[in-house]
């Protein structure tokens, strides 16, 4: 995914002068822009995306949200799966890593929609917020990787942030809240097979989740099958169309700027969380869950920039 990016080991550019911001930005700084830019966007349109789910689970089952918008993502990934092959794609190395993760994949996806059902979408979004505290731990299970103190005490105060936000003695608690925070931890269990898969062809990975998602619908849709209306079958089929195009958003983003650069904007799903979460559905976040989210963000901020920091020790010795 990060393939032909700029070298973010390359020697700085002397510092610039007084006058400089009035003189056109070098190639390299508008692609870095172009970067955060599509970031940016990219975290928009996940964010629409999730005002749509959370507006259509209100009517149409979760199930029957997923075959609908699989199958819309499926033909938008057509051209993509032709120009790969098939039997490319059906055939990867690693068969059954791709098939737990698909699963995991699905899950989330459909937690996070159930979640949404009964929590203001800040309050879902703040829980998911977490996956990254939680992929540093599954990556010492699993992935048998070295974390020192300072990204251990980070994980910690991440969790204080998980329990600041849930609030486990007070009204915030419950299953709703726990249906989130389960969905995180699968979502960063995704996360942690894709690292164990780094390498694949991302329209493998991406095709895995789609088909994953079309089978639990296919599966289950039939259980609370509601009528549907044109209007809601082109928003459906939207939530899969608009998140294939913030996924390519994300990994063009990856190619035009260092991650170290673009990453710490994901964290704008939170600002958008709020301000579409209030617009939409008249939901305000309680202080409680402002602080917790807070923190989280701080924690998921810190376990980055340390790892950023790992990976340039770890080149540097090796070179």
């Amino acid at each position: 995914m990060l393939s032909e990016d700029p070298d973010p080991e390359a020697p700085m550019a002397p510092a610039p002068s007084r006058n400089s911001l009035l003189q056109p930005l070098s190639p390299s700084q508008d692609r870095i822009l172009a970067g955060i830019g599509l970031m940016l966007l990219a975290m928009f349109a996940f964010s629409l995306n999730d005002v749509m789910g959370k507006w259509l689970v209100a009517t149409y089952g979760v199930a029957q949200l997923l075959l609908i918008r699989s199958f819309a993502g499926l033909l938008m990934l057509a051209p993509a799966i032709h120009r790969v092959g098939l039997k490319t794609i059906l055939t990867p190395d690693r068969i059954g890593l791709h098939i737990v993760r698909a699963i995991c994949s699905t899950a989330e996806v459909a937690l996070f929609y159930w979640a949404v059902v009964y929590l203001p979408l800040a309050d879902t979004v703040a829980f998911y917020l977490a996956s990254p505290i939680f992929v540093t731990i599954l990556a010492v299970i699993f992935l048998k990787e070295q974390v020192g103190w300072r990204r251990w005490s980070a994980i910690f105060i991440g969790f204080i942030g998980v329990v600041i936000a849930v609030r486990p003695t007070g009204a915030g608690m419950g299953w709703p809240a726990l249906i989130a925070i389960s969905g995180s931890l699968i979502f960063a269990g995704a996360n942690t097979l894709t690292r164990r898969l780094a390498g694949t062809n991302e329209v493998t990975l991406v095709t895995w989740q789609v088909l994953s998602a079309l089978a639990f619908g296919l599966a289950f849709a039939w259980m609370q099958w509601a009528p549907l209306t044109l209007r809601d079958f082109l928003a459906l089929s939207l939530l899969g169309i608009v998140g294939n195009l913030a996924h390519m958003g994300v990994n063009r983003s990856l190619r035009y700027a260092p991650a170290a650069v673009v990453v710490p904007y994901q964290y704008s799903l939170i600002v958008w969380a709020v301000v579409l979460g209030y617009l939409f559905f008249g939901d305000w976040p309680k202080p409680h869950v402002f602080v917790g989210a807070g923190i989280i963000v701080a924690a998921g901020m810190y376990i980055f920039i340390r790892e950023q920091v790992r990976a340039r020790e770890k080149a540097n010795s090796a070179g």
